[in-house]
């Protein structure tokens, strides 16, 4: 739990009592490979920080064609976001691409302290503002830029991850078919 610890500090200046009570309500958890964190069309409580592992975000298609949203690696959060703040079905999948380790909390116990301990939802402001801007940057780059610059950027955004998980996992992501990410590759 101590990555967890660390990643919070980096956040927000805790005190040691407002750590200790934060991370209790974390526990260790481990996710085998192609095991689920969260399914489409459930409803979604907990929120996860990744101690190791990649995760996946993809939703499917009425053809049953998986697009990958984003990927979690080790120091990130993850949950099904718009289920945990809206209370509403999850709208995506969050799959384990390798096994994990994750750290667990219920996102209820959590909002419940927000009153007690205000730096509890600051955190939350933080990591969804974190969260809003990348997505917004992927967004963009998914419309403005080619596919092989999204490449050059997934490959300095993820150094590791090229080696860990399916290249059509990456082709997903970056919005092309496998194909074109060989021919990609091919050309370096």
């Amino acid at each position: 739990m101590d990555e967890l610890e660390i990643y919070l500090r980096k956040l927000v200046p805790f005190t040691e009592r407002e750590m200790e009570v934060f991370t209790a309500l974390f526990s260790e958890t481990k996710l085998k490979k192609n095991e689920y964190f969260a399914k489409e069309g459930e409803f979604s409580v907990k929120i996860a920080f990744v101690s190791s592992g990649v995760m996946r975000a993809f939703f499917r298609n009425g053809s049953g064609n998986e697009y990958n949203k984003t990927f979690f690696t080790a120091s990130n959060f993850v949950a099904a976001y718009s289920s945990i703040t809206t209370k509403q079905r999850n709208l995506i999948n969050i799959q384990c691409l390798t096994d994990c380790i994750l750290f667990v909390a219920d996102f209820r116990q959590i909002t419940s302290l927000y009153e007690k301990y205000p730096k509890f939802e600051s955190l939350a402001r933080i990591i969804a503002e974190y969260k809003f801007a990348i997505k917004e940057k992927r967004e963009i780059e998914l419309v403005t830029i080619e596919a092989t610059e999204r490449y050059e950027i997934f490959k300095k955004e993820h150094p590791d991850l090229e080696n860990l998980i399916n290249q059509y996992h990456i082709a997903s992501y970056l919005g092309i078919t496998p194909t074109q990410l060989s021919r990609i590759r091919a050309k370096r």
